[in-house]
């Protein structure tokens, strides 16, 4: 765990409310159900509840997913994202231990 990368990661609001909304999937992308969440949510989803260019969002999952906070799943054409809440829980350890 690179704790550098996951802090930078954290760092920009719009990173943390993705990661705020992956929390809670099926609430926060009601369409993505028709195609269900085993793996996860797709980049397209997020991009429109984001209101944001595709390119920033796929800029900032990358991010996401470069520091361990969200995994990516390829199916198709289309990547699905989810949160790796191993890496939360070893943040969360680190906080309480270490900072």
């Amino acid at each position: 765990m690179d704790q550098l990368e996951i802090f930078k990661a954290l760092s920009n609001k719009s990173r943390l409310q993705i990661l705020n909304w992956l929390k809670d999937p099926e609430k926060n992308f009601p369409d993505q159900g028709q195609y269900g969440y085993d793996n996860g949510v797709c980049v397209g989803q997020i991009q429109q509840k984001a209101g944001l260019t595709q390119s920033t969002v796929s800029e900032y999952l990358t991010t996401l997913q470069r520091s361990g906070l969200v995994t990516a799943t390829r199916v198709g054409q289309w990547t699905y994202y989810r949160r790796n809440e191993e890496t939360f829980a070893a943040l969360s350890k680190l906080i309480e231990s270490d900072i």
